[in-house]
C-alpha cells in the first residue's frame, strides 16, 4: 500500500467539476430553441404534470425519512453516538438521492420540445439534444455521489472518529440513498405504468387512435410517466448503485487492509472516470442515414477504453504488491459493463432473434405473444448470470473479496456516460409525443420515433447494468456483513463467535440460516407483488376514466378537449399511496430476522434476497423490453404493421411487460441493497440482543 492516504481532495474537486459542467449544459440547453406556441404548451403540461408529482412524492417520503432519522438518534442516544452519525449520512444519502431525480426531472422535461424542435434540424441535431440533456442528469448524479462520500469521509475523520466508525457511519449515505431511490423507482414506476397500460388499451386497442394523439385524455399523464419512472426513477437507482458500492468496496478494503489507501482507491478511479466520460461524451455523433445506436455506442466505448488506461496508471500507485492483479480487476469490471449492455441488447432489441420471435409469435394473438416474451426474458437470465458469476471467479482469484468489490466499482464507475445514454431514452420518446400532439411534419416524427426505438433498448442496457452492479455491490456487502459481526461481538468481548453459529462462514445446513434464506428470498416475490398490484389497480382506474371521457363520442369527433388533469390526478394518487406500504416490506424484514432469528440467519436472508431478486429483476426487465420493442418492430409496418391484428396482440403483450420492465424489476435493485445496509447498521443490535437470550 503505498502513498496517498488521505487524498479526500480528489473526489471533493473531481465532483465540483462535475457539478459545474453539468450547471453549464442546463444553461446550455435552456437557451436552445422551443419550438411553436403549440409545442410549448405540450412541454409546460408535461412539466407541470412532471414536478408537482415529483413534490407530492417526496413530501410523502419525508415522513417516512423523518421517522427514520428520529429513530436512529434516539438509538445513538441509548447506545452509541455512532448513530448520531449514521443519522447525518442518512440525512445526507437521501437528500441528495431525491435531489438527483429533481435535477434530472427538471433538465429531461427542459429538453423534450427542444428536440422535438432540434429534429427539424436532422438527426444529428436531435440525439445531441437529448444526448446532452442526458450527460447533464449523469455528471450530476456521479458528482453528488462523490461530494456526498468525500465531504462526509473528510468531516467525520477530521472530527477524530477511528476508520471503522467512520465506514460505519457513512454506510447510513447507502442506506438513504437506496431508500430514496426505491420509493422513486417504485412510485414513478406505478405512476408511468399505470398512464402508459390505460393509455394504450383505450387509444390502441379500443379506438385504434395512434400514440400520443392529442385525443387520448391520459396521453399527458402517460408522458409525465416517462419523466417520473425513466429519468427521476433511473436517476436517484443509479445514485444509490453508484454509493452503496462504492461504500462496499470502501467498507472491505478498510476491514481487510487497516488503512485509508483501500479507501481511497475505489474514490480516485471513479473520479478518474468522470474526466473520462467527459472526453468521451465528444464521440458521441451520427450521420443523417445512421443507426442512433452508434453514435450512443460511440460515447459508451471511448468512456470504456478511456477509464480502461486511466484504472491501469492509476493502480500501481495505491498498490505496490500485486499491483498488476489489482489492475486486472479493475478491467474486469470494464469489460462485465459492455458485456452486459451487448446481452440485454441482443434479448431486448428488434435487431435480433428473440424479440423478432416473440413479434411473429403476436400474428397467432396475445397468448402466444406472451408466452413467447416470458421464454425470452427467462432465457436471458442464463447469459447474464454466466457473466457474474465468472468476473467475480476471476476477480476473486485476482485479489480476493476486495477485488470483487473493485470490479463492481469499475464497473460503475462508467454510470455518467450509462445514465447519459439511458436518459436520451425518455427525452427522445417524450419530443415523439410533443411532435405528434403538435402535428409537426412526418420527417419530424420519423426523426423522434428512430430515437424512441433506440431509446427502449438503452433504458434496458441501463437496467441490466444497474443490476448486475446491484449484484456485486450485494455480494460485497454480505461479506462486509459477517466482518462486521465478528467485530461487534469482539467489542462486547465474545471470541471464537461460538455462540453465534461460526459466523461469518455461514453454514447453509444450519436451520436459521436456511430459515432465513427462505424468507429472503419471499422478499423479492412478496415486493414485486405489491408493485404491481398497484400498477394493475392505477391502469384500472385511469381506463375507466378515459372510456367515460370518450363515451359521448365528443372528443373522437373533435368537439371537445379531453380533461387531461383528471388522469394526471389519478396516476399521482395511485403512486403515492403504495410508497410507504413498499418502504416497510424493504426495511422491516432483515430488523425482524435479526432479532428473532439471530445474526447468522440474517446472512442467510440477505444471500437468499440477493440470489432471487438478482434474477427475478433480470427476467422482468428484460422481458418487458422485449415485448416493447417487438410491438415497435411491428409499428414500423412490419407483419402488418399499426392497427393489425399482430399489433393488437403485441399491445397486449407490451401493456403486461410494462410494470414487470419499469416497476417491478428496477425497484429490486435498490431493495437489495436495503436489505443489505440495513443489516450492517443494525449488526451491533443484533448481536447484543441475541447473545442476551442465550
Amino acid at each position: 500500500m503505498g502513498f496517498c492516504d488521505k487524498m479526500f481532495e480528489v473526489p471533493i474537486v473531481i465532483s465540483i467539476l462535475s457539478l459545474l459542467i453539468a450547471i453549464g449544459l442546463y444553461r446550455y440547453i435552456s437557451k436552445l430553441p422551443e419550438g411553436s406556441k403549440k409545442m410549448k404548451e405540450i412541454a409546460d403540461a408535461i412539466r407541470e404534470g412532471a414536478m408537482a408529482y415529483l413534490a407530492e412524492q417526496n413530501r410523502n417520503v419525508a415522513i417516512f425519512g423523518i421517522i427514520l432519522f428520529v429513530i436512529f438518534i434516539a438509538i445513538g442516544f441509548f447506545f452509541d453516538r455512532v448513530w448520531y452519525g449514521i443519522a447525518i449520512s442518512f440525512a445526507v444519502g437521501a437528500i441528495s438521492s431525491a435531489l438527483a431525480g429533481y435535477i434530472g426531472m427538471k433538465v429531461t422535461t427542459l429538453a423534450n420540445v427542444r428536440t422535438a424542435e432540434a429534429a427539424k434540424r436532422g438527426l444529428n441535431s436531435a440525439l445531441s439534444t437529448s444526448f446532452k440533456a442526458g450527460l447533464t442528469m449523469g455528471l450530476a448524479v456521479v458528482g453528488l455521489a462523490l461530494l456526498g462520500i468525500g465531504g462526509l469521509l473528510y468531516v467525520f475523520f477530521t472530527m477524530g472518529f477511528d476508520m471503522h466508525n467512520i465506514m460505519l457511519m457513512i454506510t447510513g449515505l447507502g442506506f438513504g440513498a437506496s431508500l430514496m431511490a426505491m420509493f422513486a423507482r417504485v412510485g414513478g414506476g406505478i405512476y408511468t405504468k399505470g398512464a402508459d397500460v390505460g393509455a394504450d388499451l383505450v387509444g390502441k386497442v379500443e379506438k385504434g387512435i395512434p400514440e400520443d394523439d392529442p385525443r387520448n385524455p391520459a396521453v399527458i399523464a402517460d408522458n409525465v410517466g416517462d419523466n417520473v419512472g425513466d429519468c427521476a426513477g433511473m436517476g436517484a437507482d443509479l445514485f444509490e448503485s453508484y454509493v452503496v458500492t462504492l461504500l462496499a468496496t470502501m467498507i472491505l478494503g478498510s476491514l481487510i487492509f487497516n488503512n485509508f489507501t483501500s479507501i481511497i482507491y475505489p474514490l480516485v478511479i471513479a473520479s478518474a472516470a468522470v474526466v473520462m466520460t467527459l472526453i468521451g461524451s465528444l464521440f458521441v455523433k451520427v450521420k443523417e442515414d445512421e443507426d442512433p445506436m452508434k453514435g450512443l455506442s460511440k460515447g459508451i466505448y471511448a468512456t470504456a477504453l478511456l477509464s480502461a488506461i486511466a484504472f491501469a496508471l492509476i493502480t500501481p500507485y495505491f498498490f505496490t504488491e500485486n499491483s498488476l492483479n489489482y489492475t486486472l480487476t479493475a478491467l474486469i469490471g470494464i469489460v462485465v459493463a459492455l458485456l452486459i449492455v451487448k446481452i440485454t441488447d441482443y434479448y431486448t432489441s428488434y435487431k435480433y432473434k428473440p424479440v423478432l420471435e416473440i413479434a411473429k409469435a403476436s400474428e397467432t394473438g396475445a397468448g402466444t405473444n406472451l408466452i413467447t416474451g416470458l421464454a425470452v426474458g427467462l432465457a436471458s437470465t442464463f447469459p447474464y448470470g454466466l457473466v457474474i458469476v465468472g468476473a467475480i471467479l476471476v476477480s476473486y482469484y485476482l485479489a480476493g473479496i476486495y477485488g470483487v468489490t473493485i470490479a463492481a466499482m469499475s464497473m460503475l464507475s462508467l454510470s455518467g456516460i450509462i445514465l447519459a445514454v439511458d436518459s436520451f431514452g425518455p427525452v427522445s420518446d417524450n419530443a415523439g409525443g410533443i411532435a405528434e400532439m403538435a402535428n409537426l411534419p412526418k420527417k419530424v416524427r420519423n426523426i423522434t420515433d428512430k430515437l424512441d426505438a433506440v431509446g427502449n433498448t438503452t433504458k434496458a442496457t441501463t437496467k441490466g447494468f444497474a443490476i448486475a452492479s446491484a449484484g456485486l455491490a450485494a455480494l460485497a456487502l454480505i461479506l462486509a456483513y459477517a466482518q462486521e459481526v465478528n467485530l461487534a461481538a469482539e467489542k462486547i468481548g465474545v471470541k471464537g463467535l461460538e455462540l453465534l453459529n461460526n459466523f461469518p462462514v455461514i453454514n447453509i445446513m444450519s436451520p436459521d440460516v436456511l430459515l432465513g434464506a427462505f424468507i429472503g428470498a419471499l422478499i423479492p416475490f412478496v415486493f414485486s407483488s405489491y408493485s404491481m398490484k398497484a400498477v394493475g389497480v392505477a391502469a384500472d382506474e385511469i381506463i375507466r376514466e378515459v372510456r367515460r371521457q370518450f363515451k359521448d363520442g365528443k372528443i373522437m369527433k373533435g368537439k371537445k378537449k379531453p380533461d387531461y388533469g383528471k388522469c394526471v390526478e389519478i396516476s399521482t394518487r395511485a403512486a403515492i399511496g403504495e410508497l410507504l406500504k413498499l418502504g416497510a416490506i424493504a426495511v422491516l424484514p432483515p430488523i425482524i430476522v435479526g432479532f428473532v432469528l439471530g445474526p447468522a440467519a440474517v446472512g442467510g436472508f440477505l444471500v437468499g434476497t440477493l440470489l432471487v431478486g438478482q434474477f427475478l429483476a433480470v427476467f422482468m426487465c428484460n422481458a418487458g423490453a422485449a415485448w416493447d420493442n417487438a410491438k415497435k418492430y411491428i409499428e414500423t409496418g412490419k407483419l402488418g404493421g399499426k392497427g393489425s391484428p399482430a399489433h393488437k396482440a403485441a399491445v397486449v403483450g407490451d401493456t403486461v411487460g410494462d410494470p414487470f420492465k419499469d416497476t417491478a424489476g428496477p425497484s429490486l435493485n435498490p431493495l437489495i441493497k436495503i436489505v443489505n445496509t440495513v443489516s450492517i447498521l443494525f449488526v451491533m443490535l443484533f448481536v447484543m440482543f441475541a447473545l442476551s437470550i442465550i
